[in-house]
């Protein structure tokens, strides 16, 4: 890919599918123009059979949300849509093509998420007015150590599926604030949202991290590690069918299940009334957080350069002293509260068309 002239303004359309959202921005030279969203209720999303049947009306939404901000969309230099668990990838930014959307289309991907409809909305309308489409940093970045892939249990091996966006652009900019290379720095990095990714970054990979959707500390809508053989039971004693259990590993487990509520400035509030069972909650989820730290810590034999919290739960200071408390001692603590995802995603596609980094290609 030839490198866009310096003096030539990059213009890029950033796209990020949520659970029950869309969120889009425009950026000109990484300067974020306007950032807007188009909002789903549960029962929009409910009704829907899997990620495919909402392909269609998030693309007539976005359309439309594209021509209330007066955009022009045949101007744009790029556009950046979120990456999805796709196969196994290196970390990087790669360009949008007809094998990704095969295998997207195909279902040929680990897990059924709503982040696999961006690079199907992107490409089409990449295609329709000639500009590349790319995705950044997807949930599927794999650069694990043989050893972390290997569970217990025969057959099963552990995935590499984490917030990778956001735990990437968090950590660069950590490194900025050290003021040293990225590449030459080791963070464990906790993404705190309603699934919790806890990771050792070694010289800039993503070396060991748990899986969020079935591993490490739970968190606010996910149950995170259960007992196996208790969890079996439950499963084969005939009393609950299989959705059930889905759902309270994946949505109606963590704060979520214990407590019936997952927003923690409701807890906070319930707590600060005397509720010494939400306490105890929330007290436990810090704990398993601050444990897991403690563990990638670990894989990187104690030379850490940093611990970094971010995520919305680093928005709780309950949550986010008492795991201070216990990793201090590592080292120099950040705290990102939220997420940089829209940042990142105009950010690594610029550096490509910069050429400061070179495109990857998903085959």
């Amino acid at each position: 890919m030839t490198p866009v002239n310096e003096n030539q303004a990059l213009r890029i359309l950033v796209l990020n599918p949520g659970s029950t959202s869309t969120k889009v921005a425009y950026f000109e030279n990484e300067e974020c123009l306007w950032q807007d969203q188009v909002l789903y209720t549960i029962d929009q999303i409910a009704s829907c059979r899997d990620y495919l049947d909402q392909v269609e009306f998030r693309q007539n939404d976005l359309e439309t949300l594209i021509r209330e901000h007066d955009l022009d969309v045949s101007n744009l230099s790029a556009i950046a849509s979120r990456g999805g668990p796709f196969k196994p990838l290196e970390s990087g930014t790669y360009l949008v093509d007809e094998s990704v959307i095969k295998d997207v289309r195909n279902k040929n991907v680990q897990i059924d998420h709503v982040s696999n409809t961006g690079v199907l909305i992107a490409y089409d309308m990449g295609h329709r007015y000639g500009i590349p489409a790319y995705f950044v940093d997807p949930i599927s970045v794999d650069e694990f150590e043989p050893e972390a892939r290997i569970s217990g249990f025969p057959g099963i091996d552990r995935k590499s599926l984490v917030h990778a966006l956001n735990i990437k652009a968090v950590s660069r900019k950590a490194a900025t604030e050290l003021n040293r290379n990225y590449d030459a720095l080791n963070f464990v990095v906790a993404h705190l949202g309603g699934g919790i990714s806890i990771c050792a970054i070694k010289h800039g990979r993503i070396i060991d991290v748990n899986n969020a959707v079935e591993e490490g500390p739970f968190s606010p809508e996910r149950s995170g590690t259960v007992p196996a053989s208790s969890l079996a039971r439950l499963c084969f004693n005939g009393q609950l069918p299989y959705e059930t259990v889905k759902k309270r590993i994946v949505g109606k487990g963590g704060l979520n299940g214990l407590l019936g509520i997952s927003d923690l400035r409701e807890i906070e509030n319930k707590i600060r009334q005397g509720d010494r069972h939400a306490e105890l909650v929330v007290n436990a989820m810090a704990y398993q957080i601050f444990k897991e730290i403690g563990a990638m810590a670990a894989v990187l034999k104690g030379r850490v350069d940093g611990i970094i919290l971010t995520g919305g739960v680093a928005h709780a200071q309950r949550v986010v002293e008492r795991i201070k408390e216990h990793v201090d001692f590592l080292g120099r603590i950040f705290v990102y509260p939220g997420e940089m995802e829209m940042e990142a995603l105009a950010s690594g596609v610029t550096r490509v068309l910069k050429g400061e980094e070179k495109v990857k290609s998903y085959t």
